[in-house]
């Protein structure tokens, strides 16, 4: 591994390479934080994804795509004279240290769950920061995640299930206030009662300390390998989908499900 001082030489020649693409390559030059924006997120699910697949070597790839993004805002914010990277990098710093009283300060925290609510107790008192315990949730977060971190929030001051066991009675509400509504064919309310019922398994699922999207994202990659199994095997045999039985699609499925798949 590399030494500090190695450490910070890299991450200069990073800043030096970044001042010398916005100045000669055309490309780089023309990207504005709109531009940027979109490429940013696709990133950022790159990193996602290998870190799901376990990939080392796709992990420091991304995280490097990443760590670009972050220098090409701060040099954009350095040409617009209104930030650059080392105030980044000290307000980052300021705000770590602010926020972990129990390294920096005399406060005590011997748990993960006590480091988080005097996290959010500490967000909600910085000065120009969250008026409020959900602020903090970004509106642009995908479904599944904004539910975990509101959710997440709530419980950091105290809105929370005496015991986790207790969600289920409300899982199984959702459950049948769905049902009902479908068996009445109430299309107004089928999807209100369907989100419902989302909500209360990500609380669930948070309760017992899952992560949803996770959980979520490895049943994904099962259905592809498993269907993907079932079409090249019918296309070795020279069948098609379209044409076969789900008895017949069934029992290759079973097939990938008995491989491990």
């Amino acid at each position: 591994m590399a030494t500090k001082q190695e450490k910070m030489e890299a991450f200069g020649r990073l800043l030096d390479i970044m001042d010398e693409l916005r100045e000669k390559c055309p490309w780089d030059r023309k990207q504005t934080n709109e531009s940027l924006r979109t490429n940013t997120i696709e990133e950022t699910y790159e990193l996602c994804d290998a870190i799901m697949k376990g990939d080392n070597n796709n992990i420091k790839k991304e995280l490097g795509d990443l760590l670009l993004h972050v220098v090409f805002y701060a040099k954009i914010g350095e040409e617009k004279s209104a930030f650059d990277i080392k105030e980044v990098c000290d307000a980052l710093c300021q705000k770590l240290i602010y926020r972990h009283p129990h390294v920096y300060g005399n406060v005590e925290a011997n748990s993960a769950g006590k480091v988080e609510q005097n996290w959010e107790q500490l967000k909600l008192k910085e000065k120009g920061g969250n008026k409020t315990v959900l602020e903090g949730v970004p509106d642009a977060l995908p479904s599944v995640v904004k539910a975990y971190r509101i959710q997440d929030k709530a419980r950091n001051v105290g809105f929370d299930w005496e015991q986790r066991e207790q969600v289920w009675d409300k899982v199984n509400e959702e459950f049948n206030e769905l049902k009902e509504v479908i068996e009445r064919l109430d299309s107004d309310n089928m999807e209100a009662e369907f989100g419902d019922l989302f909500f209360s398994l990500i609380n669930a699922a948070r309760l017992y300390r899952i992560n949803p999207d996770n959980a979520l994202e490895r049943t994904n990659q099962k259905f592809i390998r498993r269907f993907n199994y079932l079409e090249e095997h019918t296309i070795r045999q020279g069948k098609s989908l379209k044409n076969m039985t789900l008895a017949e699609m069934d029992e290759i499925w079973n097939e990938a499900k008995a491989k491990g798949l």
